[in-house]
């Protein structure tokens, strides 16, 4: 180990909703300078928790970041809160946006070492975000937490409906976390531990927990997981569920007996610490070689998984009983509801489906139907729909600002809008007056209601609305005049073949001029996704809604593979939809 101890400097951050959090930055030291490692500390604590660790590494030659997270330390908010989980997985993508606008280092030469709270924080924010990040180091990822109380989780969760959030005290005592007994003391006497944490947090915490465990095939960054053997704070088995889906193909997994959940302050860190400054130095000195999925249609997790939902099952099986009585059940709520209703007509797929879904207004036969059809309404996919729809319209705003900023006309394309109303309701929202937009639907039906509403909206003046197929490259090539900004949401999600999203894509390469932007959308993940495909009609003939999810990785090479380059990422609360903005490069 080197003798000079490293001191950090103090700075802060701003994250999207405009909060400053606070960080401690270790420069890199020497003439031969590598990259950086980026640090999040368990949940209750901070950032000065973790300062032993940069000279533990004794890696001088790596840059060393650690953030104090919302809400804890040194940063403002109530103390163990945040706005959502998912927030604080978009403040570790805005801390790493810092890290490169204002230090300089690129995701590439960055590496994340994260502990507990952290380490959901961190495998989160990689599998949603799809960063192109060295690699990514786990210590005890509080996976699922150790309540104690029998039927904890439930009883939380339907106090927090009656109740609304409020604060969990914190059951963890020094002597839980480590035997080291200076660690113990120091925890015990730190004025800025955080004791409770807000039931918000906890319950969306294991919810993308539970997500993570269940779809980390999605994540194919180098992963390192250090598991504790002796933790009574979390719990093994989904850890190593965890692991084993990884879709990494360089990944380690290493056992510590007898340790307690502070893994990287135990008594005897020197090993773990050791095997992680190990596995550092191997991701940084080897060649970066990232998976490529754009063949994933055709083998993968995500084919494997879509071909299971696309089998018929079995007539006399408890399953084909089972999702038949489902289906049952909501044809009979569609002749109350009007939403399922228009959804048997047309496809739970369809434009009209998703302009139902975005006007929000419940409908139903009889007081009942109306109450039956907002609930409908209200379902996980459609408020993440609705969530998209928010994530679009400053998505437009952004690439709209860059553009006008670079001097250049505001031309929109949108080549699958349906009946266009996010489009146009977005482009209000964020008050854009675009030199012109152009809007095309498959559907002759989607093209005549939306000239309808183009004119309701007042925006004839500047908006055509034709039909074209948004698959025929040529097509798309001959777009004249060329757009500025493009505009794809909802389309790829319904096609599971990358061939046929790559000639779609190409075709906007075609006609994007470098400098434009687009707008792309993904899903990759839903927590209804064999009810969807046992239960739902798509518009394609009211065959089964059969899926092929895409992890946000596949999506982002795909869009890479024909000259765009994402600069920035929205996602909602539950992980379901995404919206991306690209630069053509």
């Amino acid at each position: 180990m080197t003798s000079d101890r490293r001191s950090p400097t103090e700075a802060s951050f701003e994250t999207q909703d405009g909060v400053s959090l606070f960080y401690r930055y270790w420069p890199a030291v020497g003439d031969h300078r590598r990259g950086a490692i980026v640090m999040l500390h368990r949940g209750h604590e901070h950032s000065g928790r973790m300062m032993h660790l940069v000279d533990e590494l004794d890696l001088p030659e790596f840059a060393v970041f650690a953030w104090d997270a919302r809400g804890h330390g040194r940063s403002p908010g109530r103390r163990g809160h945040s706005p959502s989980f998912g927030t604080s997985v978009r403040d570790v993508d805005d801390f790493v946006r810092h890290i490169g606008n204002h230090h300089g280092i690129a995701t590439s030469d960055l590496a994340i070492v994260a502990q507990s709270v952290g380490a959901v924080l961190a495998a989160a924010w990689v599998m949603d975000y799809a960063p192109d990040i060295r690699c990514l180091s786990l210590a005890s990822p509080a996976f699922r937490i150790k309540l104690y109380v029998p039927l904890a989780r439930p009883a939380l969760k339907a106090f927090r409906a009656v109740a609304g959030n409020f604060d969990i005290k914190s059951y963890v005592k020094p002597r839980m976390l480590t035997r080291d007994r200076e660690r113990q003391k120091s925890y015990a006497a730190d004025p800025l531990i955080t004791s409770v944490i807000s039931v918000d947090m906890l319950v969306g915490m294991e919810d993308a927990a539970d997500r993570l465990v269940c779809n980390s095939q999605a994540i194919i960054a180098p992963t390192q997981l250090l598991i504790s053997g002796s933790d009574g704070g979390v719990y093994r088995t989904p850890q190593d569920r965890f692991f084993c889906g990884l879709g990494s193909p360089i990944k380690d997994h290493v056992v510590y007996d007898g340790f307690r959940h502070d893994l990287l302050g135990e008594k005897d860190r020197h090993r773990p610490i050791g095997d992680l400054r190990r596995f550092l130095l191997t991701q940084f000195d080897a060649r970066i070689e990232t998976p490529s999925l754009l063949s994933a249609h055709r083998h993968g997790a995500s084919q494997r998984q879509a071909a299971f939902l696309a089998d018929s099952l079995a007539t006399r099986s408890p399953q084909f009983a089972y999702w038949t009585l489902q289906r049952a059940a909501l044809k009979a709520a569609g002749h109350l509801s009007h939403g399922i209703k228009v959804g048997f007509r047309d496809g739970f797929d369809s434009g009209s489906m998703l302009d139902y879904v975005y006007r929000n207004e419940a409908s139903g036969e009889f007081g009942i139907g109306k109450w039956i059809d907002r609930a409908y309404l209200n379902t996980t996919g459609w408020c993440g729909i609705r969530m998209r729809k928010q994530n679009i319209e400053a998505a437009l705003a952004e690439a709209s600002a860059l553009l006008q900023d670079s001097g250049r006309d505001v031309r929109i394309l949108d080549i699958a809008a349906g009946l266009g109303r996010y489009v146009l309701d977005g482009i209000g929202h964020a008050g854009i007056r675009p030199k012109s937009i152009l809007l095309r639907d498959f559907s002759a039906d989607n093209v005549a209601a939306g000239q309808a509403l183009i004119g309701s909206q007042g925006l004839s003046d500047i908006t055509d609305f034709e039909q074209g197929d948004a698959f025929d490259r040529q097509s798309l090539a001959s777009i004249s005049p060329n757009p500025t900004l493009v505009l794809v949401s909802g389309l790829y999600e319904l096609f599971s073949d990358n061939d046929q999203v790559i000639a779609s894509l190409d075709g906007l390469a075609d006609c994007v001029k470098p400098g434009g932007f687009l707008i792309y959308t993904n899903q990759p993940w839903h927590p209804q996704l064999e009810y969807i495909a046992r239960v739902l009609t798509s518009h394609r003939g009211g065959k089964p809604w059969v899926m092929r999810l895409r992890s946000q990785a596949e999506m982002d090479q795909l869009v890479a593979a024909v000259g765009f380059e994402k600069i920035n990422q929205r996602i909602d609360e539950w992980g379901i939809f995404s919206v991306s903005v690209a630069r053509r490069r």
